[in-house]
């Protein structure tokens, strides 16, 4: 009885995964920098850094579901996942900030071609360079990407309020689907792209700021498709979904960048 909880948090044990983690982020980057000269084993060295980061996110991950399922996340340790996810997002919003910073700064004071000091009446995008018509593919891209996050709403809806698992799994496989189809139009439109990431201010902005909007589609897809997987597996009622609620979170927020991107990149910066 001295032992007993007497408490609502959860007192972690000892785990080998911070550390692996920590090993495998190690080696990943190790790799990347021995990449970028060429040097021997670098590309085999990031990928196997590579390896351990997925294997660890997959192997955490499945702790803390079991964990879920076995009663340790109690209310207060459902507050305080909440409270990370948030602290998350909000760190993810400082990362896109940059590249809207940088992006309406070369945009207002465009730079000499040697990078030295601002032009007087300079132009952007810079001469040479053809943007994107934001009316075509962009706004497909867009409506694609907003009818996706109000399957997720759908799907979150059909949870909470309904208990309703069919229309929760209907939702999560048309958002699923369609974020895939954003990934692969953004594909298609970078391969018809009139500019190249290097060599200009533009296309280097252009292609950080979208393309890591990109990855971050991708990875949001892969994290509805699996709340889809645990969903087919029993998982998730309409009092305990914090892994669905983050997911849907996260997938908003992929939304709302994206539509800061589309009009200040794509109609603004064009």
């Amino acid at each position: 009885m001295a032992h007993e909880k007497n408490h609502d948090y959860h007192i972690l044990p000892p785990s080998i995964w911070p550390l692996t983690a920590a090993l495998g982020a190690f080696i990943m980057l190790f790799g990347m920098v021995l990449w970028m000269p060429k040097q021997g084993g670098g590309p085999w060295m990031f990928l196997i850094g590579l390896a351990m980061v997925v294997y660890v996110m997959y192997a955490w991950w499945s702790d803390v579901v079991v964990e879920s399922h076995t009663g340790d996340h109690t209310p207060v340790v459902r507050i305080g996942l909440r409270y990370g996810f948030i602290m998350f997002i909000m760190s993810e919003v400082m990362f896109f900030a940059a590249w809207f910073w940088s992006f309406f700064k070369h945009a207002m004071y465009p730079m000499n071609p040697d990078g030295t000091s601002p032009m007087v009446d300079g132009v952007w995008p810079p001469v040479g360079i053809e943007t994107f018509d934001p009316w075509h593919l962009p706004l497909i891209n867009t409506l694609i990407l907003l009818c996706s996050g109000m399957a997720a709403t759908w799907a979150h809806h059909a949870l909470v309020h309904e208990n309703n698992r069919q229309d929760m799994k209907w939702g999560l496989i048309l958002a699923v689907a369609l974020g895939a189809v954003f990934t692969v139009f953004q594909v298609y439109e970078y391969s018809h792209a009139a500019f190249g990431f290097s060599g200009n201010i533009y296309g280097a902005n252009f292609f950080m700021a979208t393309g890591f909007h990109g990855f971050h589609v991708l990875i949001g897809t892969i994290f509805l498709l699996v709340c889809l997987l645990r969903l087919n597996r029993g998982h998730f009622t309409p009092e305990r979904h914090v892994g669905f609620e983050a997911a849907a979170w996260y997938w908003h927020f992929v939304d709302v960048v994206w539509l800061f991107l589309f009009a200040a990149v794509y109609i603004w910066g064009g």
